[in-house]
């Protein structure tokens, strides 16, 4: 966590995330205790959460150590056998109920969330909606973990692959999404008969909680679903050389992602890893421009532009290019930030101060480059965590924006000419989690769509997410998919059976 926030302090919002908690239905949301095997730990050391907008202290919450997490694990390798013994049609019954548990408490969910995390309460509601509707696309997704019958290579024999639970899993989740990365890993590790184990981010510790409480009175058994709160290397270390936890799902930057995946090489446990994205965003002047720039709005701006689908690299094709750029600075300039829970906020301030800090640095370098920086001059007033959208225009591929993912509103337009130039640009990086095309050219939209290297392509759409879709991204933006039959099959082993002579 960013302390540095809790001593520089914003009095423009001062006291607005404490007063909309404390008119919480739910009080036991705002206890802060750990879901170990059932039971609710309040643990003797505390951890503070802040609101990001103005460094304000909101809550506490327990702080667990390695002997929490060796519980975790022996109580989930307890529940195993039980939990994977039920009709996939029972587990779907309790994950429907739990989701329909996160519908009925949307509205304290995404206060807790807009509190903790910073988006502004619109999108924090569209969370909680999104979260729910992994588990609900998973209850029924675990009835359909279909094996195969393969016509045999013996005489007298009968091939066939099973489907099984993989055991023990645990996810580590970050603070952008802080309940749907939650669910989307939970819901496909329970349908497929596993329990799990959280460790969420520290900087937003209080949805996971809330989740947790709504998991147990939709009726996950003890033991099926934990959440452990405490610092991430402490916590995660135990998880990754436990042979008894046999898969890992790491949603978060690539660099930690490394990490992970070398620790997990130990006990060489199965891993998905959806990290770091730098998405490219290519409009053809072929396009409508209005088209172009809404789709633009929503790719970069979404989560204030914490969000690893966000288009980093914005390439216009010359010919609209000063069209683009004008309609789009006249877009931007539109948006309103402020805190998350004030009515109409677009923008809200940037979850942790280093990702403010990485944001000033790229403009920094860009305008020293050469870019245009159009945006206002409000940061100070708003406070240190606020980052004001920001347009770099004429930017170029040495800037460090045009390489390093922002993870914060600030876009850079790049100009390109050709088709083979922009494909060459937007997949020369090691990233390659998602990518936006806009041309009205079918022919093109094909072609473009065969030769982008990233796992995502969304063509004249920028929204193209959610639980049917396989999520995951190329090279160093991860492993693994998540969400879909595939993210199912994270949590699940292979299991070849020959049944022999069947002649007699």
């Amino acid at each position: 966590m960013d302390f540095q926030t809790t001593r520089r302090k914003s009095p423009r919002f001062a006291g607005l995330a404490s007063s909309h908690l404390r008119n919480l239905r739910r009080r036991d949301f705002l206890e802060g205790a750990a879901l170990i095997d059932g039971r609710w730990i309040a643990g003797e050391q505390r951890d503070v959460v802040v609101d990001p907008a103005t460094g304000e202290e909101i809550a506490d919450v327990a702080r667990c150590g390695v002997a929490e997490i060796n519980l975790a694990i022996a109580a989930a390798e307890r529940a195993f056998p039980a939990w994977r013994a039920l009709l996939p049609a029972q587990r779907g019954a309790i994950l429907k109920s739990w989701a329909a548990l996160m519908l009925e408490h949307s509205e304290e969910l995404a206060i807790l969330v807009t509190s903790e995390q910073g988006k502004p309460l619109t999108e924090a509601r569209q969370e909680i909606a999104y979260g729910a509707g992994f588990l609900d696309w998973f209850a029924a997704e675990g009835e359909r973990a279909y094996g195969e019958t393969i016509p045999s290579h013996k005489l007298g024999s009968l091939l066939h692959v099973r489907m099984q639970p993989i055991g023990v899993t645990a996810a580590v989740t970050p603070w952008n999404f802080p309940v749907a990365m939650i669910t989307r890993k939970t819901g496909a590790a329970l349908a497929a008969g596993c329990p799990m184990i959280v460790k969420p981010a520290p900087e937003t510790p209080l949805s996971a909680l809330a989740v947790a409480r709504l998991a147990e009175e939709a009726g996950v058994p003890p033991g099926v679903f934990q959440v452990v709160v405490g610092n991430p290397i402490e916590l995660s270390t135990p998880l990754l050389r436990d042979t008894r936890v046999r898969a890992l799902s790491f949603t978060g930057s690539t660099q930690v992602g490394r990490i992970l995946l070398e620790g997990a090489a130990e006990t060489v446990k199965k891993v998905s890893l959806e990290l770091g994205g730098h998405a490219p965003f290519i409009v053809f002047d072929d396009v409508d421009l209005d088209k172009a720039v809404k789709g633009a709005m929503a790719a970069k701006f979404a989560t204030s532009g914490q969000d690893c689908l966000a288009a980093n690299r914005i390439y216009v094709q010359k010919e609209i290019y000063r069209p683009f750029v004008e309609a789009f600075a006249a877009a931007i300039g539109q948006l309103k930030v402020g805190h998350g829970l004030d009515p109409g906020t677009d923008i809200g301030p940037m979850t942790k101060l280093s990702v403010a800090h990485k944001c000033r640095t790229q403009i920094d370098d860009a305008v020293r480059k050469g870019a245009r920086a159009i945006s206002a001059d409000e940061d100070a007033a708003l406070g240190v965590n606020f980052i004001l959208p920001t347009l770099l225009s004429e930017a170029t591929e040495d800037m460090l924006v045009a390489r390093e993912e922002t993870f914060g509103p600030v876009a850079a337009v790049l100009p390109f000419e050709s088709e083979e130039e922009v494909i060459a640009r937007a997949n020369a990086n090691e990233m390659g989690l998602a990518g936006y095309v806009y041309t009205d050219n079918l022919r093109r939209a094909l072609r473009v769509s065969e030769r982008m290297e990233c796992g995502m392509l969304g063509i004249n759409t920028a929204s193209f997410t959610g639980p049917p879709v396989p999520f995951g991204g190329w090279k160093q933006s991860g492993i693994g998919r998540e969400g879909s039959r595939h993210g199912l099959a994270e949590y699940m082993e292979l299991k070849y059976v020959c049944f022999g002579d069947l002649s007699n």
